[in-house]
């Protein structure tokens, strides 16, 4: 899908998306658990729907609803192949949940995931009794055995997903665990694990980020469960308030564990601090200035926060660059690429990533078939100087559909190219 923006100003109220992260994890919750598990406002996205195939295929039964999913565990058969689409999280997060029932398993996916390492879970993995082939270290692998408690290490450098998906699949095992990280990126994504496992009844022991004790014998309490508002989306918001009129969101948990919710200290840091109300977050925009921001723990926030850096005056620095290589995209080169199309100077020096603010050009941009750079070209459209074209602006189904949609509502004029 192309689709055209016009500048624009925005102004009115919005209700933030949902976490597909947090979607995610409840699905995994309501799998393992007994019984029939509500998931309010859960996320419709493409990576949410991959997570559902994946909890049916492991033998749970998942309807949704108008205003709620339900997951009722262990209903059904479990499939020799499982398919994780584009979410990375879903891969190494129910791989070894998927190596709890001792059948020999297929694990596969498609587009940007096919690209992703695996090494990281064979290793682990096969610590903890499973036999895993992989493809040269790609996807697909197979998996044969069971998973057993014990100790085990896990390289923490790439992502934290892997380590979620152990937490949740160690404690319903018979003997207790012990895990061991190395190196741990994006500790607030495991933060968001261990608050979800308590809402669950599951226990665990955290020793400063880089040991767990996991006692097993344990059982997850099937219950009602409300998923919070996604700040990785609703930065996108924020910055687009911030750049081009005033936005007022609800649905947003300023104390939540999730990483992106750093984009206020962005925002603050610009000189535009988020009004923080009862029930809302607004922001209106104003003169703005360059920032220096490590985003080594939020790398989501490299878009949007790049995004603003476009609208600051003075050259913005953003720290973290390696963390964006084995995303949906090679996300530091698409950046770089995008934002010199639209007329902006910006580059890479070691783990830094530069913006010097300006007036974006009108042109014409890929998306690099990445939802966050889509999104993030959007938001530039704001205030450009004429129309920006965006290529394959279907993708922010994968984590936001209604974006284009929510934009539209506050004010921005998009149109869809017909070719």
């Amino acid at each position: 899908m192309i689709i055209e923006l016009s500048p624009s100003s925005v102004s009115g109220n919005l209700q933030a998306p949902s976490s597909k992260s947090m979607t995610q994890r409840a699905i995994a919750a309501g799998l393992l658990a007994n019984g029939e598990t509500r998931i309010l406002n859960a996320s419709g996205c493409m990576d949410s729907k991959a997570a559902m195939e994946i909890a049916r295929g492991l033998g749970a039964e998942v309807e949704v609803k108008e205003n709620e999913m339900l997951v009722r565990s262990g209903s059904g058969a479990v499939a020799s192949n499982l398919n994780c689409g584009e979410s990375g999280l879903a891969l190494r997060m129910f791989t070894p949940i998927a190596a709890l029932n001792g059948q020999s398993v297929t694990i596969t996916g498609k587009g940007s995931l096919l690209k992703r390492p695996v090494q990281m879970i064979t290793d682990a993995l096969q610590q903890l009794g499973v036999k895993v082939e992989s493809n040269a270290g790609l996807l697909p692998i197979k998996l044969e055995g069971k998973l057993k408690g014990g100790p085990v290490n896990v390289d923490g450098s790439v992502s934290s997903q892997l380590l979620t998906g152990l937490l949740m699949a160690l404690p319903v095992l018979k003997d207790d665990s012990v895990i061991s990280v190395d190196n741990l990126k994006s500790k607030p994504y495991i933060s968001m694990t261990l608050e979800l496992l308590r809402d669950f009844g599951i226990q665990v022991e955290n020793e400063g980020m880089s040991l767990f004790k996991i006692p097993g014998n344990q059982k997850y309490s099937s219950r009602s469960y409300e998923v919070e508002g996604d700040w990785s989306g609703a930065a996108f918001l924020l910055v687009a308030g911030a750049v081009a009129g005033k936005i007022r969101l609800s649905g947003l948990n300023p104390h939540s564990a999730q990483a992106d919710r750093q984009i206020l200290e962005i925002l603050e840091l610009c000189g535009n601090p988020v009004l923080v109300g009862p029930n809302f977050l607004e922001i209106e925009s104003r003169s703005l200035k360059s920032f220096e921001f490590d985003a080594t723990e939020c790398p989501d926030l490299f878009p949007p926060a790049a995004a603003l850096g476009v609208f600051c005056e003075g050259t913005s620095r953003i720290t973290g660059i390696e963390r964006l290589v084995h995303k949906e995209s090679d996300r530091a080169m698409a950046i770089v690429e995008v934002l010199s199309n639209l007329g902006i100077r910006v580059w890479i020096e070691g783990n830094d990533l530069f913006i010097t603010g300006g007036q974006p050009n009108g042109g014409n941009v890929s998306s690099h078939n990445d939802h966050r750079i889509a999104m993030m070209a959007a938001v530039c459209a704001l205030g450009a100087k004429a129309k920006v074209v965006i290529n394959g602006a279907e993708c922010v189904s994968k984590s936001y559909p209604e974006f284009y949609e929510d934009l539209q509502k506050i004010g921005v004029n998009i149109s869809t190219v017909n070719l």
